[in-house]
């Protein structure tokens, strides 16, 4: 599963969707829309992407995943669109046999999304707004 979505995310679906009982861990990571960035009130974010080659490179990342870490399952879901604070813009669940290797798996992934996806984002301030460079 390798999504990108203008819609709500069904984080529960999602963790479901790789869940195994072979695994004795199921881990996961929401990235959700904040308040503040450096000293400014956040009241909203967009998120925009070419949303084919975005979902194509979510698709590289969990294939990279799945590669290092054979035992682990993954599932990546990244909204676009218009997001208000506290709502979740990314979701990633990895399962795997041990902890360590969900957690390494889990890093590798959202490093990875911020570095090469084609995502762009502005944040949405009380006296203006910015895009925002990815790391």
């Amino acid at each position: 599963m390798a999504l990108i979505t203008e819609r709500e995310i069904d984080e529960k679906a999602v963790s479901e969707a790789i869940h195994s009982f072979s695994a004795g861990a199921l881990l996961t990571f929401s990235g959700v829309v904040r308040n503040h960035h450096l000293g400014r009130t956040v009241t909203s974010m967009e998120y925009h992407a070419y949303p084919s080659m975005a979902e194509k490179e979510l698709a590289r990342i969990e294939e990279e995943v799945k590669c290092r870490w054979p035992a682990a399952a993954i599932a990546i879901v990244h909204r676009i669109g218009l997001l208000k604070v506290g709502e979740t813009s990314v979701y990633i669940a990895v399962s795997s046999l041990h902890r360590s290797e969900g957690f390494d798996a889990l890093r590798f992934a959202i490093e990875s999304i911020k570095k090469n996806v084609p995502i762009w984002k502005k944040e949405v301030y009380t006296d203006g707004h910015a895009w925002i460079e990815g790391s």
